[in-house]
């Protein structure tokens, strides 16, 4: 008995370890808030490109979060139009009344902090289009508009899966340290965000999903385990993905 709850503990702590030394090594001496912030040359030009485009980005959060998640975030721009729109929700300034809903606080795909974003979801044309309106529709809708909590939600990433789940149709697959994608506030059963299965959730602090983009995992204390099938890959705790690169969607 004490062995094997000796090694579940390793299964979570060691790839913990393994994510603070790599964020270590990448530490710079300018403070976290003087780290670039500037495109990362992913999104197209809209001068260029005139029809509609969807992209979700991820990248590594600000300081120690890093070592457990990341910040996810969607950016649209309609046919023709001139400029993209970029949505994410921010802790910064929520608790002096500051909405944590935040527009176009940067470009659709800048550096965020020092950290290059990894683009989730492309999509571009007529399907984008149509999708565009649903997706202001679903942050209209979103039911923490002025809360956030680092843990385990709501925060950034509950608001980029809840903009995934009611549009199913974008079939978004978020990482598995989007800490906060499971939290589901008093509802215990929902979709995944790619609309391929379910989920359980005891709000966002443990839980379970099985579904075909995800794979199955399972949340303990935020901290996700788990196996992707379609994709074969490991996801552990801090770590994320190791296996076959997901495709972008």
């Amino acid at each position: 008995m004490i062995g094997k709850s000796l090694l579940l503990a390793a299964v979570f702590t060691v790839p913990l370890a393994m994510s603070a030394a790599a964020l270590d090594r990448d530490r710079e001496s300018v403070p976290w808030f003087m780290k670039r912030q500037d495109s990362s040359g992913q999104a197209p030009d809209p001068a260029t490109t005139r029809e509609a485009v969807i992209q979700v980005y991820a990248a590594r959060a600000v300081g120690w979060r890093g070592v457990f998640a990341v910040h996810t975030w969607i950016a649209v721009k309609p046919a023709g139009a001139p400029r993209f729109t970029r949505y994410e929700v921010i802790g910064f300034g929520v608790g002096r009344g500051i909405p944590a809903i935040r527009v176009d606080r940067m470009g659709p795909d800048n550096y965020w902090f020092g950290a290059r974003p990894d683009l989730l979801l492309d999509r571009r044309g007529p399907d984008a289009e149509r999708l565009i309106d649903k997706i202001q529709t679903a942050i209209a809708s979103y039911p923490w508009p002025n809360e956030y909590t680092t843990w385990p939600g709501p925060n950034s990433n509950t608001f980029t899966a809840w903009i995934a789940r009611e549009v199913p149709e974008l079939r978004l697959t978020l990482p598995s340290v989007a800490i906060g994608k499971d939290y589901l506030g008093v509802t215990p059963v929902g979709l995944a965000p790619s609309g391929t299965g379910v989920q359980l959730s005891l709000f966002g602090l443990a839980g379970a999903m099985v579904a075909a983009n995800e794979g199955i995992e399972i949340n303990v204390l935020g901290l996700v385990l788990g196996v992707d099938i379609k994709s074969p890959a490991l996801m552990l705790p801090g770590i994320g993905r190791i296996g076959v690169p997901r495709p972008v969607d």
